[in-house]
């Protein structure tokens, strides 16, 4: 049996954008915490980035079987090593994580520098193992590229030592935190210089 179509972006990302959007919807209308106003626009900006990094590295779906199949062996779709082949090619992978890194403070517990570099290695490889899945089970021309951990992995920290240095200054803090969401990394974390309140009414001592 002899295959070739492609699956679109489209096809599978906006039913799942949709359905995203409707319970961001009724969650804000039921006024459930860290799901109105900011915090519901940085939920749907979040899935819509995640959308169109899954556009790029993982779909389209290219199904070939047959004779349209793609005949090299899955391993040598694998580069294992790395820097030989790391160039200017690597800066669109860089730059593609740079708001991931942005994101992490502001929607998880994620705050520290080490942290932060594995959570972004860690969804990098997640799209590397599924281009891998993908040329095993549809025959297409995915290939894996530890290079790409690398500069994914650096975008992600370039982005989240950017939002940190924006949270050291009064102004931009106070703007992230109001958008962070509830129980985030940046949403508690006040920018260097700025006076704590006293949670309690204050006691005189006479």
């Amino acid at each position: 049996m002899n295959v070739n179509f492609d699956i679109p972006p489209l096809l599978v990302l906006g039913p799942g954008l949709i359905a995203f959007a409707a319970v961001t919807a009724v969650r804000a209308h039921r006024s459930r915490p860290g799901w109105t106003g900011r915090h519901a626009t940085l939920r749907i900006a979040t899935a819509v980035y995640a959308a169109a990094v899954l556009s790029i590295t993982v779909l389209p779906i290219t199904v070939t079987w047959g004779q349209y199949a793609n005949q090299t062996p899955w391993f040598q779709q694998i580069n294992f090593i790395p820097l030989v082949t790391f160039d200017v090619t690597a800066v669109p992978n860089v730059i593609m994580f740079v708001p991931f890194g942005m994101l992490l403070p502001l929607i998880s517990r994620v705050s520290g520098v080490r942290r932060a570099t594995a959570v972004s290695l860690l969804a990098s490889l997640c799209i590397e193992l599924t281009q891998l899945l993908s040329y095993v089970v549809f025959n297409n021309g995915r290939a894996c590229d530890v290079n790409d951990l690398l500069a994914n992995a650096l975008g992600g920290l370039i982005g989240f030592l950017l939002v940190r240095a924006a949270l050291r200054r009064p102004s931009p803090a106070a703007l992230l935190r109001a958008v962070a969401l509830p129980g985030s990394a940046a949403h508690g974390r006040r920018a260097a210089g700025t006076p704590v309140r006293p949670r309690g009414p204050v006691r005189s001592r006479g």
